[in-house]
């Protein structure tokens, strides 16, 4: 068996500082390897808890409105029609009424949801003065 043309005969290492340099390479890439889960992990997490935050502020927002439409004497009916895909209840407890809006939020970092339920549960609370 012959030697192909074009292919390069490895040479023998020599220069300790060669096998080291390959050495550092090699290891680099364990430790990215090593890190990396990790890394995706923290980054899925921040995302997921973003997602928590910004929802949780956008329906304070929409209780918000409903409470401004209640008062302005539109229809409990009509209210939960204009915040239909939310889940919207209503309470009288004596002299005020609680407003409580609920959505439910994907979780999408694995093992975050042993800690949080899934689908997470965002609840906002309003309570007006029944008159």
């Amino acid at each position: 068996m012959g030697i192909v043309r074009g292919t390069k005969i490895p040479k023998k290492v020599t220069n300790p500082k060669e096998l080291t340099s390959m050495n550092k390479k090699g290891q680099a890439l364990v430790e990215f390897v090593i890190i990396l889960p990790i890394f995706l992990l923290l980054v899925l997490g921040v995302i997921d808890i973003g997602q928590i935050l910004y929802n949780r502020t956008k329906l304070e927002g929409v209780i918000t409105d409903v409470i401004s439409m209640y008062e302005k004497g539109i229809s409990i009916s009509d209210i939960k029609e204009e915040v239909e895909p939310l889940e919207l209840k209503m309470e009288e407890d004596g002299d005020y009424l609680l407003f409580h809006l609920v959505k439910e939020v994907d979780i999408i970092t694995p093992g975050l949801n042993f800690i949080l339920d899934d689908p997470y549960q965002i609840e906002v609370s309003r309570s007006i003065y029944n008159e």
